[in-house]
């Protein structure tokens, strides 16, 4: 996960105070002296974010914006100052400053900054390696979304499982998108030309196992939640892989296989079979730095499907969702962007079990935060959009301590 923070301050209590403060929210602090020390470290390819003063001796802050611009202008840097002045804090957003705070700024400022310039750092990183990834051509790219490295040692293990001939069994939680990661295998298989036949595996009797393989022929089959078939289609399973199936069986499931043969509940010699080759979906618990990369994923094609304008979506709200644990993987966080293309933002949907008047106070919330962000925090457009006379409007805003800047990209 990108967690770096490039902090540069000549005041070493002053460094040591920020790096202390950075640590406790589990970031990683690379502290300089100067910005001779810090140059090194300022790379296109930093998975990070730097925070530096602006008065320094030698180089200052704003040489060290214009030098780190010019290695790469979306690499975020939020400049500090002790003096306070305007018109310092104009002239270093005017040469592409992130943001700019004061000095001394306090804990929840910062990190309230810095979780947005985490969020667009990790968008700007991912479409960088995204385009590399398409350029490749290849199912596992297109199709498998993440900048984190567990993304791509799925995508590589996908790599490398698919050319074999060889049993599959892909395995991950709830939602984790098992059998479409079971497509990508097939898709670059030698088989990829095939069919590619999914069934549940619940259902399935040994007959329905040996017609699905016929319509699978020369393709794959795909048997979902493979722990749910019964004893006698898990014989007729491992018959059919010993003798040699028409087409490639590629098994999925939830369940810890080898937990249930250990119990005698699933049959132990197809387990050792199906387990050739295997494939791990991680939780995205596991690497919440893919969650604005999917969720992003998922709300264009919400909208491309809804036929409505794809909505802004802030930095803040990224960062938002990076704190949650999505037990329900990504098939939950599709929910979720569904909801908010449609003006229902997470926290709505969460409201069911209070009472009417403080569900409706949440959605009268969730109205207001959507349309400032539709309006880059502009309140009187936002007040327009909702058609509210602009007191009533602030008024609102005063009552749920919303505040537009919050909003401002």
């Amino acid at each position: 996960m990108i967690r770096k923070v490039l902090l540069v301050d000549d005041d070493a209590a002053v460094r040591e105070a920020l790096a202390q403060t950075l640590e406790l929210a589990e970031y990683e602090p690379v502290s300089a002296g100067s910005f001779v020390a810090a140059k090194d470290h300022i790379r296109r390819d930093f998975a990070g974010v730097i925070v530096s003063d602006i008065r320094m001796p030698g180089r200052d802050g704003f040489h060290l914006l214009a030098y780190a611009r010019e290695i790469d202008p979306e690499l975020p840097v939020i400049l500090l100052t002790g003096e306070g002045d305007i018109p310092t804090a104009v002239q270093a957003m005017g040469q592409g400053a992130y943001d700019f705070l004061e000095k001394p700024c306090a804990a929840a400022d910062l990190l309230a900054v810095l979780a947005k310039a985490f969020a667009a750092r990790t968008e700007v990183l991912h479409q960088r390696e995204q385009k590399r990834e398409l350029e490749r051509g290849d199912p596992a790219a297109r199709l498998l979304f993440g900048l984190s490295e567990r993304a791509e040692a799925l995508r590589e293990r996908v790599r490398n499982v698919a050319p074999t001939r060889a049993e599959v069994l892909v395995t991950g939680p709830v939602g984790s998108g098992i059998s479409k990661v079971a497509e990508v295998v097939h898709l670059m298989s030698p088989v990829g030309q095939g069919p590619f036949v999914k069934r549940p595996a619940s259902s399935m009797t040994p007959d329905d196992l040996m017609q699905s393989c016929t319509d699978a022929a020369g393709g794959s089959l795909f048997l979902d939640e493979v722990s749910s078939l019964s004893d006698t289609a898990q014989y007729a399973a491992l018959e059919l892989i010993e003798q040699g199936s028409e087409a490639r069986i590629i098994a999925g499931t939830t369940a810890d296989l080898s937990e249930l043969a250990a119990q005698g509940r699933f049959n132990a010699d197809l387990f050792y079979r199906l387990d050739v080759m295997r494939v791990r979906i991680p939780a995205l618990s596991e690497r919440p730095e893919d969650i604005p990369v999917i969720f992003r994923r998922y709300v264009a094609q919400a909208a491309e499907q809804a036929g409505i304008a794809e909505p802004e979506i802030t930095p803040a709200h990224l960062a938002s969702l990076m704190t949650q644990n999505w037990p329900g993987n990504a098939r939950s966080l599709m929910s979720a962007a569904m909801r908010f293309v449609l003006g229902m933002p997470e926290e709505v949907a969460q409201a069911a079990d209070q009472g009417l008047s403080e569900q409706l106070a949440r959605v009268e919330r969730s109205l207001l935060i959507a349309a400032l962000g539709r309006h880059n925090g502009k309140a009187a457009d936002a007040a327009k959009a909702l058609k509210l006379p602009r007191k009533t409007f602030y008024d609102k805003l005063s009552r749920y301590h919303i505040r537009p800047e919050d909003y401002r990209r």
